[in-house]
């Protein structure tokens, strides 16, 4: 019995019926941008701003005689931003060449951060970084900057010239959320591959894959879909407009430092770090925050000089509880915070209190 046309035609139909739609191309670059939002693109490094000799080099970029990429080139290489906003940039980078990243690179950000956010004219903000450093900075400034204002921090694993490079459509997104008035009052946010995460909740996990940055704990908050932004749910730590320390304009935080604890661990490193002045320490304990018994002497003898301790967990993921045995080592538990991240809360912390009792509602609230 032959097929009728009608079931001929049914498969010949079906590859197109079940193929994932995808998007349209976007329209011609508008020329009128005055009712599009305002987003300012603040450009510090990283490998988002980085160039290679070949498109095939993705891991060993930039160096010397190789040029970054500056917002301008953004704006040129993607035109396409002109369709969602009107976009403003601001260069931080370091100077070629420079020493690295420090934190003084962090304090300016932070001030060019509240000036730009208090300008009325600014919708949104997006901060390029590279990924390596990029959620503690982005922790930072979501306890220093005072705005409802979308922050948003993007970067890239593949340099801007790589072959199947991240970087563009990253920072697509990332304008795309900037934009929304969707994002406001939920904190800075990351976002990459898609995926928007709080400041305080994202982690790189991986050196070089694109699917690096994840919320590891509670996971993304929303996403940057082909369509639209959607959001799935608000951050619940106090950040920005309810943070004690937005809008201060620090010049310096107190020392801390961050000690790794193993079997056998010494006590010596954490008496070195308060001899060399640390007013504070991180230790990341194993398991859900066990320290050696050398390390468990020497956090008794630094407490009586009055240096502040706080606990995390080496397993990466989970909350470090406020147990008896932490309470009576008199012992700040730092929840569920890596400890890059519990130190700049506990910096922040000091400029207010030695207490430890007071300083372990810091780690309770944000």
């Amino acid at each position: 019995m032959k097929p009728s046309l009608a079931v001929i035609a049914l498969a010949l139909l079906s590859p197109v019926l079940l193929a994932q739609e995808i998007p349209g191309a976007p329209p011609p670059a508008v020329q009128d941008q005055s009712h599009l939002p305002h987003v300012v693109i603040v450009s510090m490094g990283g490998t988002i701003a980085s160039r290679a000799a070949d498109r095939m080099n993705l891991t060993n970029y930039g160096g010397k005689g190789v040029p970054g990429v500056s917002p301008a080139d953004w704006l040129h290489d993607l035109p396409e931003l002109n369709n969602l906003a009107h976009i403003t940039t601001v260069d931080l980078r370091n100077p070629p060449n420079s020493s690295g990243e420090s934190f003084d690179d962090t304090f300016k950000a932070a001030r060019e951060l509240n000036k730009i956010a208090a300008d009325p004219a600014v919708d949104g903000i997006v901060v390029t970084h590279g990924t390596s450093t990029m959620a503690e900075v982005a922790f930072y400034m979501n306890l220093v900057v005072k705005t409802d204002k979308p922050i948003v921090f993007v970067g890239s694993q593949r340099p801007w010239t790589g072959i199947s490079g991240d970087g563009p459509l990253n920072l697509y997104d990332a304008v795309r959320v900037a934009a929304s008035p969707l994002a406001r009052d939920k904190g800075v946010l990351h976002c990459m591959n898609q995926y928007i995460n709080t400041a305080r909740d994202v982690t790189k996990t991986i050196g070089y894959r694109v699917q690096t940055f994840k919320g590891v704990d509670v996971g993304a908050i929303g996403f940057a879909d082909p369509d639209k932004v959607v959001f799935y749910r608000e951050p619940m730590r106090r950040h920005t407009t309810s943070s004690e320390f937005a809008g201060a304009n620090f010049q310096s935080l107190p020392p801390v430092e961050i000690v790794y604890s193993y079997i056998g661990a010494p006590g010596y490193l954490i008496d070195a770090a308060v001899a060399h002045g640390a007013k504070g320490v991180v230790v990341d304990g194993t398991g859900p925050g066990h320290l050696s018994p050398s390390q468990t002497q020497a956090v008794k003898r630094v407490q009586e000089k009055g240096v502040v301790v706080v606990l995390t967990g080496r397993v990466g993921s989970g909350r470090v509880q406020q147990t008896p045995r932490n309470t009576e080592a008199k012992l700040v538990t730092g929840d569920n915070l890596p400890p890059e991240k519990a130190r700049i809360l506990l910096q922040l912390a000091l400029t207010r209190t030695h207490d430890w009792q007071k300083v372990q509602r810091y780690f309770d609230e944000y």
